[in-house]
């Protein structure tokens, strides 16, 4: 794996800031489901608060791909309303019944084997889509993650795009990588262009700078990673 041959692996990825859930969410090899079930609900809210989500329902319910599946669509929308778990909470109880299903039934409760025996990058962000909810930002952000941070091994990385959020636009327009009226295809393929190879490769460090450093006003420019090499091109 050239592209991480000088990384090391974490001991824990921290998704949420709460060990007990990060530590569910990092054993792909017992509970993989709480990994690709907590990037279907990464929308439109804080992302720790998204990754949450299955973690504290299989807390409630049991962290086994069946006991979640035994779990009725009705339950579901209970729990999600009696926890305000999200902005839309009605719709993501159903996409989150609908993906347990899909990985009780497609993948026979084994979530892993979406990205099983080193499979084109093509192919794992295709899997990812075709779960409820899941478009292509989503995707490439599921398989961005996989291949980046747990260093799952893929045949190629090409089809790993960049996710072009607010954080990521912010950030690319400011280093002058990209024009201020720059659509979501735009910033696709300039950080297709930067590196053909695996365009998603720059996709946490930007939003991470963007997030932390380059807010939307007042940004942190004196203690930016990026200081040095960014033009500060500031709205």
């Amino acid at each position: 794996m050239t592209h991480f041959a000088q990384q090391s692996v974490p001991s824990l990825i921290q998704f949420t800031g709460n060990q007990a859930f990060d530590t569910l969410l990092n054993d792909l090899e017992n509970t993989p489901h709480a990994f690709v079930l907590a990037c279907l609900m990464d929308k439109q809210i804080k992302a720790e608060r998204a990754w949450s989500i299955p973690c504290i329902l299989m807390n409630e319910l049991g962290s086994d791909i069946n006991a979640l599946n035994a779990v009725s669509g009705e339950e579901y929308a209970s729990l999600f309303n009696q926890h305000k778990f999200h902005r839309f909470n009605n719709i993501m109880a159903g996409v989150f019944k609908s993906d347990v299903q899909r990985i009780a039934g497609r993948y026979d409760g084994d979530a892993s084997r979406l990205w099983k025996g080193v499979p084109s990058s093509a192919a794992v962000v295709y899997e990812f889509q075709q779960f409820k909810g899941a478009g292509i930002k989503i995707a490439t952000m599921a398989a961005n993650i996989l291949a980046r941070q747990f260093q799952i091994e893929f045949s190629d990385y090409y089809s790993i795009d960049v996710s072009p959020d607010v954080h990521v636009r912010r950030v690319m327009r400011r280093m002058g990588l990209i024009d201020n009226a720059a659509d979501t295809d735009s910033v696709i393929y300039r950080a297709r262009e930067l590196n053909s190879e695996f365009p998603g490769i720059i996709d946490f460090s930007v939003w991470e700078i963007g997030r932390e450093y380059c807010k939307p006003t007042n940004p942190k420019c004196d203690s930016c990673i990026a200081q040095t090499e960014c033009p500060k091109q500031l709205d």
